[in-house]
Formats: structure tokens, sequence, C-alpha cells
């Protein structure tokens, strides 16, 4: 059983890959019992694909594997199969640099075995590019909610519904996105990035036991500092120290390091530190292309 459509409206025409099959259009629907539908019971990844290799697959996978297991969710459909079905949806689209995104949901209760539901989707990277990156100037709010992440923060559910409305907010009134603040002040992360502040020269991140998305960008920026003689560390930043920062930058798979240029329409002092960062990502970009 699927979603009914309203009248008049129709399915994009779309390919893609659901439950080891490319589809499009009516075909491409999911259960109403599936618990994804039901309860935002899934899981997922984006990746940023370049020249038609999915950029640090192996990291994706194991944070998809890692998260399924640890909440619980019925076995999803091996990497090797997921790999090549990307394959089939920058074919079918005649992509090379693209955005795919791979869910994977707790699928319907009661069979034995349970399945889990899987679908992946592949667009064109242009279309997943905030106005910012494009432009360079990209700007960053404090979002006015307050967040508490709890345990569940570590992990990338569908159940998103906080984070999108901070950052529509934040698109509202024209910015990129919103930094997530916790009720004790705490700066946490953006609304769909990881956050770096420069202070002093040296680049600090919340740490990951704050339950913040471990991000696969996060986690390369953190080696490339190591890698460039740059200090870095995690550590407890509280969002009222922000007006003192050099720089502050966003990571996340899609927008890779993004240098934000105002913050709640401040201009921040530098750009130094991440433009340096995003240069040197690049490069280990292209080199794992090799």
């Amino acid at each position: 059983m699927s979603w009914p459509l309203a009248p008049g409206a129709r399915q994009p025409d779309t390919p893609i890959w659901a439950n080891g099959r490319i589809v499009r259009g009516d075909e491409a629907a999911t259960s109403l019992f599936d618990r994804g539908t039901r309860d935002g019971g899934g899981i997922f990844e984006t990746l940023r694909v370049y020249d038609g290799r999915p950029f640090a697959w192996q990291r994706h996978m194991e944070r998809l594997v890692l998260a399924a297991a640890e909440l619980g969710f019925p076995v999803p459909p091996r990497p090797s199969a997921m790999r090549d079905a990307i394959g089939e949806l920058l074919d079918a689209q005649s992509l090379r640099d693209a955005v795919v995104r791979i869910t994977v949901t707790r699928g319907i209760a009661g069979g034995r075995p349970t399945r889990a539901g899987a679908w992946i989707d592949a667009q064109p990277l242009g279309a997943r590019l905030w106005r910012g990156t494009r432009s360079g100037d990209a700007a960053a709010i404090v979002s006015p909610l307050v967040f508490d992440l709890g345990w569940m923060g570590a992990y990338k559910t569908t159940s998103r519904m906080a984070w999108d409305l901070a950052r529509e907010q934040a698109i509202a009134i024209g910015a990129d996105e919103a930094l997530l603040v916790s009720s004790s002040g705490e700066l946490l992360e953006g609304s769909a990035s990881n956050v770096f502040v420069v202070k002093g020269g040296e680049v600090l991140t919340p740490p990951l036991s704050s339950r913040i998305l471990p991000g696969v960008t996060r986690a390369v920026v953190l080696q490339l500092c190591a890698e460039l003689g740059i200090p870095a560390r995690e550590c407890v930043l509280q969002a009222g120290g922000l007006r003192e920062c050099e720089s502050l930058f966003l990571t996340n798979s899609v927008q890779e390091i993004l240098p934000v240029a105002t913050l709640d329409g401040r201009a921040l002092p530098s750009r130094d530190v991440p433009q340096r960062l995003l240069a040197a990502y690049r490069e280990h970009v292209a080199a794992q292309r090799d």
C-alpha cells in the first residue's frame, strides 16, 4: 500500500533505487505500514559524488551500519549492492557530480525476519548547493530555538523536524544555516552541518560527547588540521563567545568546508583559516579519486 496522491498531483519521473530495483513515478512508493513512514523510524546518509565516484564511501557506510546496529534496525542492504545502485542511478540521469542520499527504514513490523526498507536517490550537485556556497558569502544565525539533543542526536535519523524548522527560519531571513544552542547556552552544531570556530589561531569544535552528529567531513577537517600544523581540538563552546571568534566555518559532505562571512548580520573579521582548510580539503578529495 502506498500513499495516495492529492488530486491532480503527479509523481516526479526521477529514477529511484528502492528495495533492490530502479523505479520511477508511481512505482517510487513506500508502504504506509513501514515504520519509517509511520513513525519516522529511518536513518540516512548523504554523500557527494565527484566525477562519478562517491567520496568517503567507507566512512559513510561504517556510520550507517553502526547506526543500524545500535538502533536495532533490521540488517540493511549490503554496501556493495548500494554502491552498484548508485552507479545505476548516476548512469540513468547522466550525472557525474551529484548528491546521493541513502535512506534505510525499520521496515514493516511483525514479519520474521523483519526486512529493512531502503531507497537511494541522486540529484545534480547544483540543486543542493546553498546560496552562500555558490557565492562565497555565506551567512549564519544563532537559532532562537533551544536544542537539547539527547542521546539520539548522535544519529542521522529521518526524524528531523526540529532541525528543519531551525534552518527554515534562517533561510526566511536570507541566511544559509542556523547554529543550534542548548538550554545552557552551549553551541552544538548547525541544523545540517558541524560547526568550527577559530580563536587565537586555534580551531575549536564542539565535542562528540555533546551528542552531536559525528560528521564525516568534520573528521576529515580535524585530520587536515593535524597535517597542516593548525592547532585544533574539541571543547565545549558557549554561544556567547562567538562574538570573540576570528572565523567560523561549517562542514558537511555536500557543502564541503563553508567559511561564514556574517553571523547574525555581523561581518566576521577573517576567513583565512577556513579558506586554507578548504583548499586542502579539495586536494584531499582529488587525491582520493586518483
